[in-house]
């Protein structure tokens, strides 16, 4: 009865469509998944429109995770090829993403402010024009953790037969003690408690002279600081009920952090983070201290005809610094010795045929070196120019790839800080780093033109060269010093 109803209702021509569908897949057409269920409903939002995924991108070679700072799209626009979708912090500078396909931005699946997105993580879906955006199917890892979360630990199984050694708890209001090893042991063996003493160590290290203080005042008869802490030995079988206990004082792992809010108390600290941009910093750094051998050279270099040269050019509104004149000199000098033009890459040396000057500039995010390119080639005018607008986009994150990779050479001047000379770190695979000084006036024994000596004020400033040993050799270095000395000293020199 209730069959004979189903087939009055319409059943028979469900049955025919069936049917129809399983003689065409018998003759070998191909339908696709689930093209009965889409068939028999008459609509595919059932299903969901499949969506082009959008990942994180590689936006330098040295990247390996980014953060999404701002979605420049947002749910149901349309993208073209090359519209910005959103901008993202790299390891160097924050860049914005552009998009490879067109279509309309159904799902954003990593929100603004998200940090520490590995490489190839899904980030956000597109769907082709005419496509109901709304309906975009949702992969299934879609809201798995990123690659680089670690995994949650495992349960440990029972073990009712070992007692675990107690965990130091932190109480509000008493300072845990950080112990050296020669100190721990000392208040172990004589069951003494160090929380009533100042510890006089480093950073609020208990050492060994404050344990054995304590020792001298507890044989001289001052038991009321002693104050044993006693805990249970762990044992790998069940302890005996007459088991003797063991006085023991715990190890706190770190110092403990301190609470927003309140007066700092001893042995605290107050945990930073890193961003991805200062944790390369020290990676970089890292490598370059301890696998390139550093040689230092400096000299004095008097600048009375650069300063005389840039009033000049500003009387006539041309606006240059003593820093545009040094990166100027640099270029030629590099030109004129191109074995000092170099890289290393391992296991060999390159002779790069291009100049291209990288710039340390400060930020607050860290520090980075945008590149002014072909250097030599160009006037002081233009270097000047162009370190204004790079240090401008470096400060607010704006700097594209192509100008802060690369560079064959690099120059750091902290003289607008008031620092007289240093030296700095080499950036690989460069060879060569240049750091300038401020100008300070001093005076000096010159002759005139009768070969009378007489003083004279003139204003010097120290350049110092940190150089790849394994490239640039001392003689090669000071060489270099030398021909820079006298561009400098004679800027006529940059024009010819």
């Amino acid at each position: 009865m209730a069959a004979s109803l189903w087939l009055s209702g319409g059943g028979e021509r469900v049955l025919r469509l069936l049917r129809a569908g399983r003689s065409a897949l018998g003759a070998g057409l191909s339908l696709p998944a689930r093209a009965g269920w889409r068939h028999l409903h008459g609509t595919r939002e059932l299903l969901g429109t499949p969506g082009i995924k959008v990942l994180m991108p590689a936006l330098s070679p040295t990247m390996e995770e980014g953060n999404i700072v701002k979605w420049l799209k947002k749910e149901g626009d349309t993208v073209n090829v090359g519209d910005a979708l959103c901008e993202i912090e790299t390891d160097k500078a924050v860049v914005t993403m552009e998009s490879s396909d067109d279509g309309i931005l159904a799902k954003i699946l990593v929100e603004e402010g998200s940090k520490n997105i590995r490489l190839g993580s899904l980030i956000g879906l597109l769907v082709e024009e005419g496509q109901d955006w709304k309906q975009v199917e949702i992969p299934a890892d879609a809201g798995a953790p990123p690659p680089g979360a670690p995994p949650a630990p495992a349960p440990a199984p029972a073990a009712p037969s070992v007692s675990a050694p107690p965990k130091l708890q932190h109480q509000p209001g008493k300072v845990q003690v950080r112990l050296s090893p020669a100190a721990r042991c000392i208040l172990e063996t004589h069951g003494l408690d160090p929380s009533n003493v100042t510890p006089t160590g480093p950073r609020g290290i208990f050492t060994k002279e404050d344990a054995l203080k304590l020792l001298q005042e507890k044989q001289k008869g001052k038991p009321s600081e002693l104050k044993p802490v006693v805990s249970p030995a762990p044992a790998a079988v069940p302890s005996p009920p007459q088991a003797t206990p063991v006085t023991s004082y715990p190890r706190p792992a770190i110092p403990p952090v301190s609470t927003p809010g309140q007066p700092a108390a001893v042995g605290t600290f107050t945990e930073i983070p890193a961003s991805n941009i200062r944790r390369v910093i020290a990676k970089r750094l890292t490598e370059s201290k301890t696998t390139i051998p550093h040689a230092y050279a400096a000299a004095d270099c008097v600048i009375d005809a650069v300063l005389k040269l840039r009033k000049e050019l500003a009387k006539d509104d041309i606006k240059v610094s003593v820093n545009d004149f040094i990166i100027k000199a640099t270029a030629v000098t590099l030109k004129q010795m191109p074995d000092v033009n170099v890289t290393w890459d391992g296991e060999a040396c390159r002779r790069l045929q291009s100049i291209d000057i990288s710039i340390a500039v400060a930020t607050d995010r860290g520090l980075i070196t945008p590149i002014i390119k072909d250097a030599a080639a160009k006037g002081i005018k233009e270097i000047a120019a162009s370190a204004k607008a790079l240090a401008k986009k470096a400060r607010d994150g704006k700097l594209l790839p192509e100008e802060y990779q690369g560079g064959s050479f690099s120059i750091s001047n902290l003289g607008m800080f008031g620092i007289s000379g240093f030296t700095a770190v080499i950036n690989p695979p460069q060879a060569c780093i240049l750091a300038v000084g401020r100008a300070r006036p001093e005076l000096k024994i010159v002759e005139d033109e009768e070969g009378n000596e007489k003083l004279e004020q003139h204003q010097l400033m120290t350049v110092t060269l940190s150089s790849d040993g394994r490239v640039v050799d001392d003689e090669l270095a000071s060489k270099f010093l030398e021909t820079l000395k006298a561009n400098i000293e004679n800027p006529m020199r940059l024009a010819l």
